[in-house]
């Protein structure tokens, strides 16, 4: 029996909904892969860290958090120090993005690599800002870097085209990545307040209290980086993506579009142009009827455009938390399968 010991940085929401699929399906992983999966430490950014190299008694931690939002026997340690100290086999990083910078999960991860151990990132700061580099560095030491959950939480789009399109050559990636964008258009569309629907997405629990990463369009923009520093070996960053958010855009403007018989969404898109990858996020007015026009709320949709297959389109439809969870969950055991 092999044993997998994680170090989970990052506990809020995602980092709680994984912990309880590991606690869940601990005997199922054990009978299916053979794999003793444990966590050993969590570094969280309010309740201090826990680090015990037995195992750490997650459905005791998930209950307790739940009581009083209490975490015990927690000390002292950072995020930094885990990933750089203590005992693990993959390093799950779960801390809040950085959308300017990608840090310090960059560091987090460059830290793990560099003493052997392999990571899932749930963060999509350190793919969107410094792929090329952390990618080349598990390689030169020989572990895993997965990174599912960065973009359309758990949705297998990374794993789609490594697992399942060999040698296909990705030309062209596009889609609807940003819900909150998505959510608000289609509610102005409605007639309904911008503030009433700002502050419905926020009981909901997508929409964050300063909302201008995801309307100026920031959040997309790092998304769309991050698909084609993966998919197209673009090798770039979001300052580089050609972005316009939907904070411009009026009711007047949304009832014209409908008059035309289209809907306005807030669109990604990449591409390759003499040899360079290009790309752009921008409203763009779609027609009724097109798959586009008929992702609402909070779904998303990628579009992957190859020489071999032609377009495949995914959609992901109102994603929880539990989605997210189980992006990293996947990759998790995509490790184990790699390592054993």
């Amino acid at each position: 029996m092999k044993t997998l010991d994680l170090a989970l940085l990052g506990f809020g929401n995602a980092g709680r909904a994984f912990a309880r699929l590991l606690v869940d399906k601990h005997d199922t992983i054990l009978a299916q892969y053979g794999a003793d999966v444990r966590v050993t430490a969590i570094a969280t950014g309010r309740h201090g860290a826990l680090v015990d190299e037995g195992g750490i008694d997650l459905r005791r931690i998930l209950d307790r958090l739940e009581r009083d939002d209490t975490l015990p026997g927690a000390i002292d340690r950072t995020a930094p120090d885990i990933a750089q100290n203590a005992a693990y086999d993959v390093l799950v990083e779960a801390t809040p993005l950085n959308i300017r910078t990608g840090q310090p999960a960059i560091d987090h991860i460059r830290a793990a690599l560099m003493r052997g151990k392999h990571a899932v990132t749930a963060n999509k700061g350190p793919v969107a800002w410094a792929w090329h580099e952390l990618r080349d560095l598990a390689k030169k030491n020989g572990v895993c870097l997965f990174c599912e959950t960065t973009v359309m939480d758990g949705t297998p789009v990374f794993n789609l085209v490594d697992r399942t399109l060999p040698l296909a050559e990705v030309t062209e990636v596009s889609g609807i990545l940003n819900s909150t964008t998505n959510f608000i258009l289609e509610r102005l569309a409605h007639g309904e307040d911008y503030d009433a629907i700002l502050a419905e997405g926020r009981r909901l629990g997508f929409v964050e209290a300063d909302p201008s990463m995801d309307i100026d369009g920031y959040d997309a923009a790092a998304k769309i980086t991050a698909l084609l520093n993966v998919l197209m070996d673009a090798g770039m960053t979001p300052d580089r993506v050609d972005r316009t958010g939907i904070g411009r855009i009026t009711v007047a403007d949304i009832r014209a579009a409908a008059a035309r018989g289209s809907v306005i969404k807030l669109l990604c898109r990449g591409w390759r142009e003499n040899g360079v990858v290009r790309a752009s996020v921008r409203p763009v007015e779609v027609r009724q009827g097109d798959l586009l026009a008929a992702i609402d709320a909070t779904s998303s949709v990628v579009s992957i455009t190859t020489d071999l297959m032609g377009k495949l389109s995914v959609v992901e439809h109102d994603p929880l938390i539990e989605q997210t969870a189980f992006g990293i969950f996947s990759d998790v055991l995509r490790v184990v399968e790699e390592t054993t």
